[in-house]
C-alpha cells in the first residue's frame, strides 16, 4: 500500500514538472520575467525623473506589470498628479509644503471597508484652475457643508481627456488601440499606509521578508475612482488601491509560485469561465492573485517547487472553493473588506460553487479542459517515464531571451523624448548620466544604452532645427558637427535602424550622396538572414551569427526597430503636415516600419541624382505597402504607410496613383491620427 502511494506521489510529481515546463513555455522562464520587470521598472524610473509641466506620474500596473505578457491580458496605467497628496489625517499635513501642495483627507468614517471619501482641504478659489487641478477643480461636490471629490465626476474628466473611443470600466477609461485594451486610471496617492490596513503588517511573519513589508509601507497605497455599490456614497466615495504593494509581492514570489498565479489565470480564462454564462464574470484575474497571496502567507504549502506546482495549485483552487461556499472573499490588506460582495451571492453564488464543486469532484483531473496545460498532463500519462528537465536554460535559448529584451526595453522610449524641446533632451540626458552611477541590473543597462541613443537622436535633430536659417554660419557650422556626432554616437550603440537617422539628417541638409551612402549600408544589414525585427527572427541562424556575442555586437549587427519621429521636431520636411495635423492624444510621436522609411529615403534621394533609381525605389516601396501581410508593415503603421506612398507618387506626377494610396490610408485604423492631412493633401489633388 505504502508503495502504491508512493508512485501516485511520484506520479504527480512528475506531472507537475511537465506543467511547471509548460508554464514556463507559456508564462515565460525566470529570467524572461525579470526582464520585463526590469526593464519596467528603468522605464518609469527615468520618466518619473523626467515629470512632465503636469506634474503626472505614470505606473504601471496590473498583470502586465507582474511580468505576464498573456494574450488577450489588458494594459493597465496608473495616473496621478505629483502635487496632489492625500493625508489619513490633520498631523500629517506638517509634512507637505502647503502653498505647492493640494491636500486631500480621506475621510472613512461613513464607508465601508477598503473605501473612503476623499475631502478637498485646499481651496481651489480660482476661476481658472491649471492642469495639475483642473480635474479636482471640476470634479467638487459639497456634502456636510465640506468641499469632496466625486469618484464619478472625476472619471468621466478623465475618460474624456484619453482616447476617442475611450469608455468608463470600473475606474478607469478603457479603449482599445489597434486591438489592444488599455485601462487608464486617474487617481490620488498617498504617502502614508492605511490604518485600516495596520492588520497585514502584523501578519507578515513567513511571507513577504520584512525588507518587502518596509518597502510596501513606506511606499503607501492610491485611491481609485470608484465606490462601492452598497455604500451610502457611491458615487463620492474612492477605493482603496494596493497595486504598488501588490506587484512588489509578486516580485517577491519564486518562480514556482508565480507560475501557480499564472495557472491559476489560464484556468479562470479557459476553464472557469466557460462553464456558463451565466458565472462567467462572477470571478476575476484579482480573486486568483488573492487565493495565492494568501495560500503562501498562510504557509499551506511547505515547498513551492516545480515537483510541488500541482499541490500549490490545489491549495489555492480548495481555498477559493471555500470563499465561495461562504460567500467570502477577504481583501489581503483589509480582509473586512469582502470582495464577492457585490457579485457572488445568493442563487449566482449557489451556481458558481455546484459549477466549482463539480470540477473539485474530477481532482486535477479537471486541468484536462484548459487547453493550454492539456498536453503537458497528457504526455507524461501515457509516457509515465518521460524525461523532463526543469532547468530553465535548457527550457528556453538565447535568442528568446533577447527578443524579450528588444520587445522589452525598446518600446518605451517614446515616453522619454515625446514632446521635449531642446532643453528638456539636455535634462535628459543629464538624467541618464546619473543613472548609470546606480545600481542597475544588465537589463537596465541595455535599456538605459537605448534611451541614450534615443535621446542623442532626438537632440540632433533639435540642435540643427534651431540654428537653421539663423543667418550665423559659424552656429549653423558648430550645430551641424555636434548634431552628426551625436547621429554617428547614437547609431555606435544603437541597433542597425538607427542609421537611416543619420541618412534622415543628411538628406535635410542637402547631402543626398552621403545619405544614400548610409542607406545602402543599412540596406545590406537589413537583407541578413538573421536579422530581429517585429519580433520575427531565424533563431538558428541568428543563433549563428551573434550567439554568445555582447549584447552591444548583436543590436548593432541583427536587430531593428520601427522609425520613430517626435512629433515637435522636423525630420523630413515632406512629412511636415502628418506631424503638424496629426491629432496625437495617445501618441507623440509617427511610427514608420524601417523599410518603408529605408525605400521612402531612397526614393528623395535619388530624385535629386538619378531618376530611374528614384522611380526604381518607389517600386519596391508599392510593392511592400500593397503586399505585406503584417511581416514588415504591422497595423498600427499601416496608415502612415499608405500615406508615405502616396506622398511618393503625389511628388512623380502620378495623381490617380496618390489619391488611390490617400484613401487607403484613411481606410487603415487611425494610429496616428493623420486623416486631417491625409484629406487635405486629397484635397490639393483633387482640386
Amino acid at each position: 500500500m505504502e508503495s502504491f502511494s508512493s508512485e501516485i506521489h511520484q506520479g504527480l510529481q512528475h506531472t507537475s514538472e511537465s506543467v511547471f515546463v509548460g508554464l514556463c513555455e507559456i508564462v515565460g522562464t525566470s529570467q524572461q520575467v525579470a526582464i520585463r520587470r526590469e526593464t519596467q521598472d528603468i522605464n518609469e524610473m527615468v520618466e518619473n525623473r523626467l515629470i512632465t509641466n503636469d506634474n503626472l506620474i505614470r505606473m504601471m500596473s496590473g498583470s502586465r506589470r507582474e511580468g505576464f505578457r498573456l494574450k488577450g491580458s489588458d494594459i493597465d496605467t496608473m495616473y496621478w498628479f505629483n502635487d496632489h497628496r492625500v493625508i489619513m489625517d490633520m498631523s500629517q499635513a506638517e509634512y507637505y509644503n502647503t502653498p505647492n501642495t493640494i491636500l486631500i483627507l480621506s475621510d472613512s468614517s461613513e464607508s465601508p471597508p477598503g473605501f473612503t471619501l476623499l475631502q478637498l482641504l485646499t481651496p481651489t478659489t480660482t476661476d481658472a484652475p491649471t492642469t495639475t487641478d483642473m480635474f479636482v477643480y471640476l470634479a467638487r461636490v459639497r456634502m456636510k457643508n465640506r468641499v469632496y471629490i466625486s469618484n464619478s465626476f472625476y472619471r468621466q474628466i478623465a475618460c474624456l481627456l484619453g482616447h476617442d473611443n475611450a469608455t468608463v470600466h470600473g475606474p478607469c477609461g478603457s479603449a482599445n488601440v489597434g486591438g489592444q485594451e488599455y485601462d487608464n486610471a486617474y487617481c490620488f496617492v498617498c504617502d502614508f499606509w492605511p490604518p485600516s490596513a495596520s492588520s497585514w503588517i502584523d501578519r507578515c511573519h513567513s511571507w513577504p521578508d520584512p525588507e518587502v513589508v518596509d518597502d510596501i509601507v513606506r511606499n503607501g497605497c492610491h485611491f481609485v475612482a470608484i465606490g462601492h455599490p452598497f455604500g451610502p456614497h457611491e458615487n463620492e466615495e474612492w477605493r482603496v488601491s494596493f497595486s504598488l504593494a501588490e506587484y512588489k509581492l509578486v516580485y517577491s514570489m519564486n518562480h514556482c509560485q508565480f507560475l501557480t498565479y499564472g495557472l491559476l489565470k489560464l484556468f479562470l480564462k479557459e476553464v472557469l469561465n466557460q462553464q456558463s454564462e451565466e458565472t462567467n464574470k462572477l470571478l476575476c484575474s484579482y480573486h486568483m492573485k488573492t487565493t495565492v497571496f494568501w495560500a503562501i502567507q498562510q504557509n499551506t504549502l511547505p515547498h513551492w517547487c516545480p515537483q510541488n506546482l500541482l499541490a500549490g495549485f490545489w491549495v489555492c483552487f480548495k481555498l477559493l472553493l471555500k470563499w465561495v461556499y461562504k460567500g467570502i472573499c477577504p481583501n489581503f490588506f483589509i480582509p473586512q473588506n469582502n470582495m464577492f460582495l457585490t457579485k457572488v451571492h445568493g442563487s449566482a453564488q449557489n451556481r458558481l460553487f455546484l459549477q466549482l464543486h463539480e470540477l473539485y469532484k474530477k481532482g486535477l483531473a479537471c486541468l484536462l479542459q484548459s487547453s493550454s496545460i492539456r498536453s503537458y498532463i497528457i504526455d507524461v500519462l501515457y509516457n509515465p517515464r518521460l524525461s523532463i528537465c526543469t532547468d530553465e536554460s535548457m527550457i528556453r535559448s538565447e535568442v528568446y531571451y533577447d527578443t524579450e529584451l528588444v520587445e522589452g526595453s525598446f518600446v518605451y522610449d517614446h515616453y522619454i523624448v515625446a514632446n521635449r524641446n531642446l532643453c528638456g533632451f539636455t535634462k535628459a540626458i543629464h538624467t541618464l548620466e546619473e543613472l548609470v552611477h546606480t545600481p542597475l541590473s544588465h537589463y537596465q543597462v541595455v535599456t538605459l544604452q537605448h534611451y541614450t541613443a534615443s535621446v542623442l537622436k532626438s537632440t540632433a535633430f533639435a540642435l540643427q532645427n534651431m540654428y537653421t536659417n539663423t543667418g550665423v554660419n559659424k552656429q549653423m557650422y558648430i550645430a551641424d558637427k555636434q548634431s552628426c556626432h551625436m547621429l554617428k554616437l547614437a547609431a555606435k550603440f544603437g541597433c542597425i535602424s538607427d542609421m537611416l537617422y543619420i541618412a534622415m539628417y543628411y538628406y535635410k541638409t542637402l547631402r543626398y550622396r552621403e545619405a544614400l551612402s548610409v542607406i545602402e549600408m543599412t540596406k545590406v544589414k537589413l537583407a541578413q538572414p538573421y536579422l530581429m525585427y517585429h519580433g520575427h527572427v531565424d533563431r538558428e541562424r541568428y543563433t549563428e551569427a551573434v550567439g554568445r556575442q555582447s549584447w552591444s555586437t548583436k543590436i548593432r549587427q541583427a536587430v531593428a526597430l520601427d522609425i520613430r519621429l517626435n512629433r515637435k521636431i522636423c525630420y523630413i520636411s515632406e512629412l511636415i503636415p502628418e506631424q503638424k495635423r496629426a491629432v496625437l492624444r495617445y501618441t507623440a510621436f509617427l511610427q514608420i516600419p524601417v523599410f518603408v522609411m529605408l525605400h521612402f529615403l531612397e526614393f528623395l534621394c535619388y530624385r535629386h541624382i538619378d531618376t530611374a533609381l528614384s522611380l526604381a525605389a518607389l517600386d519596391e516601396l508599392q510593392v511592400l505597402v500593397h503586399h505585406d501581410q503584417g511581416r514588415y508593415v504591422c497595423n498600427i503603421s499601416r496608415d502612415i504607410s499608405w500615406e508615405i506612398l502616396g506622398i511618393c507618387h503625389q511628388i512623380t506626377g502620378n495623381l490617380q496613383a496618390a489619391l488611390y494610396s490617400y484613401q487607403q490610408s484613411l481606410t487603415q485604423y487611425p494610429f496616428h491620427c493623420i486623416h486631417t492631412a491625409t484629406q487635405r493633401r486629397i484635397q490639393d489633388i483633387v482640386r
